[in-house]
């Protein structure tokens, strides 16, 4: 049996636990799932709290995947990021675009200006445990890209899938000046604060007491 179970099948937080040295098992949405059901916003509700809150459907859902599988339990791990442009009324949440049309948008939306990535953690130790969650929220500043330098990035098709249309760990940092914050949050997986609830539920790591 693996130490925990990650409910998610990002890549980048799956590299992240096995930098960490931890020993873990997917347990991604079933086919019947949707699982963008649950990232569905409230109207006018702001970003952590959005992040939050499906951070915390996932994780409900994942508890229910794993009994309806009779999996040997194991602690639950989950998480969800959200990149977010705040105004003086209102956060107003990018996605992940389905198209280079709703890629460029959003980074002609972002290019020149900074924008907020919140991304919420939560494990579960036992069926009857809600969870405990850790928020990591880091302030991102895109420089003065050119055109071309946009289309050029469009043309790799990466911003595809990502929310707000770009991937730090990738090309998209050549877009970026500089961060206030998490390099890790913004990729996906917050390290300081997931190595918090590793300690809590007494899963080991590299550095785990």
């Amino acid at each position: 049996m693996k130490s925990l179970y990650l409910a998610s099948e990002s890549p980048r937080r799956q590299n992240i636990l096995q930098q960490l040295g931890v020993d873990f098992e997917l347990l991604p949405p079933q086919p019947s799932e949707d699982p963008e059901l649950l990232e569905i916003a409230h109207p006018n509700e702001p970003a952590q709290q959005y992040v939050q809150r499906v951070t915390f459907n996932k994780l409900q859902a994942a508890k229910t995947r794993l009994m309806n599988q009779n999996k040997i339990w194991a602690p639950i791990l989950c998480a969800d990021t959200c990149v977010c442009i705040k105004t003086q009324t209102s956060d107003i949440l990018l996605g992940k675009p389905q198209n280079l049309h709703e890629a460029k948008k959003m980074l002609n939306q972002l290019n020149g200006q900074a924008h907020w990535v919140h991304t919420a953690v939560a494990i579960a130790t036992s069926l009857q445990d809600p969870g405990i969650l850790r928020l990591s929220s880091s302030e991102v500043f895109f420089g003065e890209n050119s055109d071309l330098h946009i289309e050029r990035y469009l043309a790799t098709n990466e911003p595809i899938g990502k929310a707000g249309a770009y991937g730090i760990q990738g090309l998209g940092s050549a877009l970026i000046e500089r961060i206030h914050g998490s390099y890790s949050g913004i990729m996906g997986l917050p390290i300081y604060e997931t190595i918090q609830l590793l300690d809590l539920a007494k899963i080991r790591y590299m550095l785990s007491p």
